[in-house]
């Protein structure tokens, strides 16, 4: 059977499904190469979303040669070349480098010079964010566009345009096992034609058992996922970080990473509201790095549960903050002699039931606000209590 890929590949704007946001009549980008005014310009987002598919249809609305190039195959002598057949030409080319996050700082210092004399049009994409991997002159020079992951209706255009007949079941499991990417989409469909039979739901499953998710190793989905689970557990909703904890197990991140995340969240987000918390997490770290998967996934999501079900409390976080802050702005102040080594004077608080009035600051200093949340609200009480004892 034919590329369905190839087949419906866009070749117009109006065609792009599930990037309104750049391809309707009045989106920025659209108008920009319409008017024949695009700058040089970064796509970025999840596989099959349409980066590449874009890039190919700005050169036809702009009437551009179009050159296609992979950052980690690309050779400086290779773009030489193009810029050499184009250097006296009224005609510009536009080179497009997919993996773009991955070109090297010389290859971005030959681009340079053309980008500025703009002689050429230079479109990357990348499944990163490729703000952070280029060199500032290169970001000052271009324009930076994300593309989403195509969402379940615009999928489901897509297959409309087929016209290949299915069961609603198996319909709906080649569009939600897809993860948003048109291209798996459309393998998928394209291999289960291949083999001559009904398309089913059992066909699909036997060629993709499980559901095609967005791992984690891509930068931006890594450090998104793993916001989402703090973000979570911080709010307290269990269901909302067991599903995220979920898509970073099944994206392959390493459950040593998870329970480090988990660790710190304990002290930051849980803190003295619910001391055993640290030590949970504490023990969970050291349980994961010894067992491994799979069965460490189960450690981790008694661990995030705890977590999710503790009161929370940032006073620690909040606290130390303040401390550095305040040393940083130049707050340093004379230790009090009797704290300090080989000096008399110190009153020994267990000698006095566990508490005595002294000084332990030559200034009065303010950092640590106690929250009313689980068992920090006691020991605020028992600090205001003992303090307390002072004023009488």
């Amino acid at each position: 059977m034919a590329d369905l890929t190839y087949l419906l590949r866009p070749k117009k704007f109006d065609d792009v499904v599930g990037q309104p946001h750049l391809c309707s009549p009045d989106s920025p980008l659209r108008s920009l190469c319409e008017n024949g005014n695009l700058t040089h310009s970064f796509f970025y987002g999840p596989p099959g979303c349409g980066k590449t598919t874009l890039a190919r249809i700005i050169a036809e609305v702009m009437g551009l040669p179009f050159y296609e190039f992979n950052a980690t195959s690309l050779k400086i002598e290779q773009l030489r070349k193009i810029f050499d057949q184009y250097e006296n030409s009224l005609t510009k080319p536009l080179i497009f480098i997919d993996e773009v996050h991955r070109l090297a700082k010389n290859q971005q210092e030959v681009l340079l010079p053309v980008m500025e004399k703009n002689s050429v049009l230079v479109i990357g994409a990348s499944t990163e964010n490729p703000y952070f991997s280029l060199t500032a002159a290169m970001r000052s020079r271009s324009l930076l566009f994300e593309l989403y992951s195509i969402t379940h209706e615009a999928l489901d255009d897509l297959l409309v345009r087929t016209a290949i007949e299915m069961d609603e079941e198996a319909r709906e499991y080649l569009i939600a096992s897809s993860g948003g990417d048109a291209r798996a989409m459309l393998k998928l469909l394209e291999v289960s034609c291949a083999l001559n039979k009904p398309i089913t739901l059992g066909l699909l499953k036997s060629l993709r058992p499980a559901a095609q998710s967005l791992g984690s190793s891509e930068a931006g989905v890594h450090y998104d996922l793993a916001s989402a689970l703090i973000k979570s557990i911080r709010g307290s909703d269990p269901d909302a970080a067991i599903y995220y904890l979920a898509r970073l197990i099944e994206g392959g991140e390493p459950p040593e990473f998870i329970a480090r995340r988990l660790v710190i969240l304990s002290s930051e987000d849980v803190g003295n509201a619910n001391p055993q918390a640290l030590t949970l997490t504490t023990s969970a770290m050291m349980s994961v790095k010894q067992i491994g998967y799979p069965e460490a996934r189960i450690i981790l999501a008694q661990a995030v549960i705890y977590l999710c079900a503790s009161p929370k409390s940032n006073t620690a976080y909040n606290a130390i903050n303040s401390a550095q802050q305040a040393v940083k702005n130049g707050v340093i102040l004379d230790i009090p002699t009797h704290l300090r080594q080989q000096h008399k004077g110190y009153l020994y608080p267990h000698d006095f039931g566990g508490w005595v009035d002294q000084q332990y600051l030559s200034k009065p200093l303010k950092f640590v606000e106690f929250k009313n949340s689980g068992y920090e609200a006691k020991m605020g009480e028992w600090i205001q209590k003992v303090w307390n004892r002072s004023k009488v």
